[in-house]
């Protein structure tokens, strides 16, 4: 409907362009009052200017009202969310961040799997019982009591 209306103002918008470049300035009626021979025009001894007049008029009246048409919030798509553009800019900086955060995150991942691709792979797979939770290890103190 609103593209509809739309169409329609634009044709009207031009067609009241043609009609006011059509019709002559009020200083022409002064000589055809005096009789300079506008009886034989092809509108009559009046001349265009009633046809003109009246067809701007009308023309004028589809304008107006197809204007407030267009302005109306009930031809508009309900569908659509009406936001203000303070309101799209914040959520085009949220998904940009968003979309930010997303690539830093997948730079951090291909760089930790990168770094466990250079990880040796043989270690040992039986681990002494040193390593076990719970049991001690004798370390020597110092350099006196390494054996000899």
């Amino acid at each position: 409907m609103f593209t509809f209306l739309l169409v329609v103002q634009i044709l009207v918008s031009i067609s009241i362009i043609a009609l006011v470049m059509l019709q002559q300035g009020k200083g022409a009626d002064m000589g055809a009052a005096f009789g300079s021979g506008a009886s034989g025009t092809m509108f009559g001894s009046q001349g265009s200017s009633s046809f003109f007049t009246r067809a701007t008029g009308i023309l004028a009246a589809v304008f107006f009202i197809n204007c407030l048409l267009i302005a109306s919030p009930l031809v508009r798509d309900s569908g659509k969310t009406s936001e203000s553009l303070a309101d799209q800019i914040e959520q085009q900086a949220v998904d940009t961040r968003r979309v930010t955060e997303q690539e830093e995150i997948a730079g951090t991942l291909e760089k930790l799997e990168a770094e466990s691709a250079e990880l040796p792979t043989d270690l040992p797979q039986d681990l002494p019982e040193a390593t076990q939770p719970g049991v001690a290890i004798d370390v020597p103190a110092g350099p006196e009591d390494l054996p000899e």
